[in-house]
Order: structure tokens, then C-alpha cells, then sequence
């Protein structure tokens, strides 16, 4: 290593030092890929706007608390692989990347995400479909 990189890496664990972090804890965290299983999707919850329809403010959650189902993106959807075709076909009859309702205790929470949430394609109440209109 040559000098200027051991300068810039000591500088680098300094200031990790400084702000309280040990340079072993700077890594990043996993990624991590989601397959449902079964007739299953994973959902993202779509947070709503914290006012009302009439223009008030509410706290934080209280929307939420009220709400009896949730609005939520479907982000990844149970497959198959064909033998004979080698084609993946989605399996949970729910389109990827489609909006849907769910009642609001619905599904698995997922542990690192509280946004993200496994659920049965029989719990999906209804797919969405927005129209703006002109």
C-alpha cells in the first residue's frame, strides 16, 4: 500500500472514529432477495398523506389507525418454472407491479421492513387501477 492510500485509509478510521463508529461496523447491510412461495405476493405498504380530506393535519398514524385496509404495491409475486419450456410463469394470479387493497392486519410483517409484508393471494380484497382524469 502506498503511502497517500495508508494516509487516506487512517483518515477514513479516524474520522469513523470521531463519530463513534468502529471502522468493523462501517459495512452495509445484506441485500436481500424475496421469493414468495405458494399462492403467495409481497406487498409494499404505500404510505398515506397525513391530511385529511377536509385539509386538516392529523398526528402521525392516526390515519392509519382508522383505516381498515391498506394500500399496497406488489412487488414480487410466487413463480414457477415450466420443465418443458424452461419459461417462469406467475403462479399467485396477481400481476406484478399492480396496486392492491388488503385488510390492514393481513399478511406476514417482514422483520427488517415493516413496510414490506408477505401476503395469500385470497387476502388481496381488490387490484386498483387509477385513472387521472383530464
Amino acid at each position: 500500500m502506498t503511502d497517500d492510500k495508508k494516509a487516506t485509509a487512517n483518515n477514513q478510521e479516524n474520522k469513523a472514529l470521531k463519530n463513534g463508529v468502529n471502522s468493523a461496523e462501517t459495512h452495509h447491510s445484506p441485500i436481500r432477495k424475496i421469493s414468495p412461495l405458494g399462492m403467495r405476493v409481497l406487498v409494499k405498504i404505500i404510505p398515506q398523506s397525513n391530511v385529511s380530506e377536509g385539509g386538516l393535519y392529523l398526528p402521525e398514524g392516526a390515519k392509519d389507525n382508522m383505516a381498515e385496509s391498506l394500500l399496497c404495491e406488489v412487488i414480487e409475486v410466487a413463480s414457477a418454472v415450466d420443465d418443458e419450456t424452461e419459461e417462469e410463469t406467475n403462479i399467485s394470479g396477481i400481476p406484478q407491479g399492480a396496486h392492491v387493497l388488503i385488510p390492514r392486519k393481513a399478511g406476514t410483517r417482514i422483520p427488517w421492513d415493516h413496510n414490506l409484508r408477505i401476503v395469500e393471494s385470497r387476502e388481496i380484497l381488490a387490484i386498483v387501477d387509477q385513472i387521472d382524469l383530464v
